[in-house]
């Protein structure tokens, strides 16, 4: 059974880009990744999808059931996580989240405190006193309280630190196996690797790929960056795989690599060298040395 159900969703600005012509659906008991880059149209297609803005074509089901005609009634059982959060200053979180429980006509009291001290979230703390972080935490806890079938999560771990992620992404994985599905949108390739079995690319508002995160991983780039002794040799690498070779005024030399990495590693190790780094590479990259040239083969 399919959660969501995208069929040619356009939404446009006039003259500003939008999303155009966006398909794909996401399975029951699936944690699906949207990524791209920042401006790509992530948040906009999950705005359209929810029924929180019109789209200029196309439909959007979520449940089998049009986002449009039955936006309310299918908000009752999804978790939404928006990439920026917005509340009264003046509010307490536990009145927040007390507020937000009485949409769903259940007693959410126990949930809210276990959700609270997992995420080492002060419920009698003033919305005005938090930091950016533990604003986000409210986000999180406030999407899930309810239990929802569906959760949508857009740039959720922006603000968090290291440690909260990995204990957020540990609640996600627990949600999802009692039975919730998850769409999560990011434009950090590592996290929707981490999390997800399946992922939909956008660039520009336009779908670019669809991938399964097994397939992707294999196809992942590595970035390289090189600080040589003096008087060694900077010659580009003549190993497949090498690409975007770029040599600094300093002397460092920086490029990706897709391949075995015991190739690269072998014709590093006979280099004078002062440092190493090695880097996943950022979606740009990864766009403009992958999916820019398939879409230019036409794949």
């Amino acid at each position: 059974m399919n959660v969501i159900e995208l069929n040619g969703l356009t939404k446009t600005y006039g003259g500003a880009r939008g999303i155009a012509d966006l398909s794909f659906t996401v399975e029951q008991g699936e944690i699906f990744g949207f990524i791209g880059p920042n401006g790509a149209g992530k948040s906009t297609t999950i705005r359209t999808m929810l029924g929180l803005i019109h789209p200029t074509s196309g439909s959007a089901k979520i449940f089998g059931k049009d986002c449009l005609r039955y936006g309310p009634e299918l908000r009752r059982e999804i978790g939404y996580l928006p990439s920026e959060v917005f509340y009264y200053d003046n509010m307490k979180v536990k009145d927040l989240l007390n507020y937000s429980a009485s949409f769903y006509n259940k007693d959410s009291r126990k949930r809210m405190l276990a959700l609270a001290e997992r995420m080492e979230l002060d419920l009698n703390k003033k919305i005005d006193d938090l930091s950016l972080g533990n604003k986000k935490k409210v986000g999180i806890v406030q999407g899930l309280l309810h239990e929802p079938k569906l959760i949508i999560l857009d740039e959720p771990t922006s603000g968090l630190d290291p440690l909260m992620q990995q204990r957020f992404f540990e609640l996600l994985e627990e949600e999802n196996k009692k039975g919730a599905t998850i769409l999560f949108s990011s434009h950090i390739l590592s996290e929707v690797q981490r999390l997800c079995d399946r992922v939909a690319i956008i660039k520009e508002g336009r779908l670019i790929a669809l991938e399964k995160i097994s397939d992707l991983k294999g196809r992942t780039y590595k970035k390289f960056k090189l600080q040589m002794k003096a008087g060694s040799d900077a010659t580009p690498f003549a190993i497949p795989g090498v690409t975007e070779w770029k040599t600094a005024p300093n002397g460092e030399v920086s490029f990706l690599y897709q391949g075995d990495i015991n190739d690269i590693l072998r014709r590093i190790a006979s280099l004078e060298l002062l440092n190493l780094w090695v880097e996943e590479p950022d979606l740009e990259e990864i766009f403009m040395h992958y999916y820019v040239s398939r879409e230019g083969a036409g794949v």
